[in-house]
């Protein structure tokens, strides 16, 4: 019998009620990855690797790995007056005062690559993408810069991982075990010296997706994923700031999820911050700097739904590196 099979096509493969890319707590500090917006947003190479594992305790669920990196492009990506640009001699880039000094960038051109392997039980999907934005200069105080991602997503089923209710059923020669279908993403994103604001869509383009050579169960598709996010920075002193943010996420015919997230930020060495996403977790995170060139990320969400009778919660974990950090900036600054 095909019963196993065709109905965890059912569940992974036609209109589900559940995403399709992965999810991350850590948002805030990794837009990049959900808005090719902030290819070049920075002077040095943004390096970034992590891992989630998500309902820890239940057998193959999801777990996720990604590394990513973007830079500016041009003679002009060592600008004078950008936020990174700061001269570590003169003071802390983080503070109130130099908030009140920022200039915003001039225009120029920024690119990146990312890889996301994403793998639920039999079901393995692997995202590879080049990115490239284009920042423009709105005032002094403000840019706006729109971007492309551009690649592929093969989406794998290991058959063999399946349980069959006899020992052979012609579904093992019939199923279509990988697919690779190209992938797109756009978006925009407005950023000042404590303004954030962008929007992005993933998986714009509509593929049909399924496992089966019998119709009666290719009905399968790629959705659109949306999100918008936006956040502002408070000083509660000269060198500890609050952060809070907020990120909408809309994937038809799925409920809409909102994600409010806090950042406590002291100085430019330790932050801690707390995130709620709307029925379904609330999330601790914390954070350190080593040194001008690596940055370590650590998040626990505490699982609300009904999950929490059988999860331990989900792990993510991100490490960060700043390459050709030549102004010796000693922490991500528009990482908020």
């Amino acid at each position: 019998m095909k019963k196993c099979l065709l109905v965890f096509i059912l569940l992974v493969s036609t209109k589900a009620f559940s995403q399709q890319k992965p999810q991350y707590t850590q948002y805030i500090f990794n837009q990049y990855l959900l808005n090719p917006a902030l290819s070049g947003i920075e002077n040095y190479v943004d390096f970034k690797g992590g891992y989630r594992k998500q309902w820890s305790g239940i057998a193959d669920a999801p777990q996720t790995s990604f590394v990513s990196a973007n830079w500016a492009l041009g003679e002009q990506q060592l600008w004078s007056n950008a936020l990174t640009s700061f001269p570590e001699q003169t003071g802390n880039p983080m503070d109130r005062n130099y908030m009140q000094n920022y200039m915003s960038s001039p225009s120029h051109h920024g690119m990146g690559i990312t890889a996301v392997l994403d793998k639920t039980g039999p079901l393995k999907r692997l995202d590879a993408n080049v990115t490239y934005a284009y920042h423009i200069q709105l005032s002094n105080n403000f840019n706006l810069s729109a971007g492309v991602a551009a690649g592929i997503s093969s989406i794998s089923l290991d058959i063999n991982a399946l349980t069959f209710d006899t020992p052979y059923d012609p579904a093992l020669s019939r199923g279509l075990v990988n697919q690779v279908k190209p992938d797109l993403s756009l978006g925009l994103w407005l950023y000042g010296a404590r303004l954030f604001a962008g929007i992005s869509a993933q998986q714009i383009l509509p593929q049909k997706l399924s496992f089966s050579a019998d119709n009666q169960y290719n009905r399968g598709k790629e959705v659109p994923h949306l999100f918008a996010t936006a956040g502002y920075k408070f000083f509660i002193e000269e060198d500890i700031a609050v952060i809070p943010s907020v990120m909408v996420k809309y994937i038809q015919p799925a409920p809409t999820s909102i994600d409010l997230n806090v950042k406590l930020a002291f100085k430019d060495k330790l932050w801690l911050g707390g995130s709620y996403r709307k029925n379904d977790s609330f999330s601790v995170l914390a954070g350190f700097n080593v040194g001008k060139m690596v940055n370590l990320t650590y998040s626990y969400d505490f699982t609300t739904s009904d999950l929490n009778q059988v999860s331990n919660g989900s792990h993510e974990i991100v490490l960060g590196i700043l390459l050709n950090n030549i102004y010796k900036v000693p922490s991500y600054i528009r990482m908020w």
